[in-house]
């Protein structure tokens, strides 16, 4: 496992999240369990792997250990929970948020867009906004895209049973998931992205659940319910929402 060397700095956000550098010679984006936000770790290590499974551009991630001697060094070092796994995405240099860039003549990746959109209504993330998207110039005004930030997946960073059961099941307002539905060519391509999604093993989904460390302190009741959910939105309510995002969004888009 790799061992971070130095610390660079804390990140814009609500989810406390660090830059460090670790041994293998990469920046890491580090995200720490703490209360109040007992659900972010687990969030985003699920989506992560989902999104990785869909081969969505979404930076590449891993647990690591933090060391007390070196997490005593970081900011808001009090606030953190006791925990022997952290989350780290690997930090992508040269980029700008949705909101900094104002002309963006293509996306290089163009053909992940769809399947970017379907994760987010999959997993009922609420916090798709242009700030949650990183654009990397590949030549003037055309962009290779990554999402970041699952943390507020399911509804919120500290979802319990009985809210994650009552998701929102209608569109939502993203100026981001517009943004990219421009660049989306053909509407087959979220059809070819549901039925993906639909493909996934179950067990691969609770065996991804059950990898979610012991003292991110999810009950097995949280993990069964968090398996449910996920099953029940990819099987009843993608395949409704899909055809609504299809006319009230994308088609008004390219017409």
């Amino acid at each position: 496992m790799i061992k971070p060397v130095a610390y660079r700095r804390k990140l814009e956000g609500k989810s406390n999240a660090h830059l460090i550098a670790f041994d293998d010679g990469r920046d890491y984006v580090v995200k720490f369990f703490q209360a109040g936000f007992e659900k972010t770790l687990p969030n985003e290590w699920v989506a992560y792997c989902l999104a990785r499974y869909l081969g969505l551009p979404v930076p590449f991630a891993r647990l690591v250990e933090i060391p007390e001697e070196f997490a005593k060094m970081i900011p808001d070092y009090d606030q953190f929970t006791p925990s022997q796994f952290q989350f780290a995405s690997l930090y992508v240099p040269n980029c700008l948020d949705g909101h900094q860039v104002t002309n963006v003549s293509g996306i290089v990746n163009a053909e992940t867009l769809a399947g970017i959109i379907l994760l987010d209504y999959w997993l009922g993330n609420r916090d798709r906004t242009r700030k949650n998207i990183l654009l990397q110039e590949d030549t003037k005004d055309i962009y290779h895209l990554w999402i970041i930030d699952h943390a507020e997946i399911l509804g919120s960073y500290n979802w319990e049973i009985p809210s994650i059961g009552n998701l929102p099941t209608g569109l939502r307002k993203s100026a981001a998931q517009r943004m990219m539905a421009a660049f989306i060519e053909k509407e087959e391509e979220f059809i070819e992205y549901l039925e993906l999604i639909k493909t996934i093993p179950i067990f691969l989904i609770e065996e991804i659940v059950s990898t979610i460390p012991d003292d991110w302190m999810m009950t097995k009741e949280e993990k069964k319910a968090m398996v449910t959910v996920l099953l029940k939105r990819r099987k009843k309510i993608l395949p409704k929402l899909l055809p609504r995002f299809i006319k009230k969004v994308y088609r008004p888009l390219h017409e």
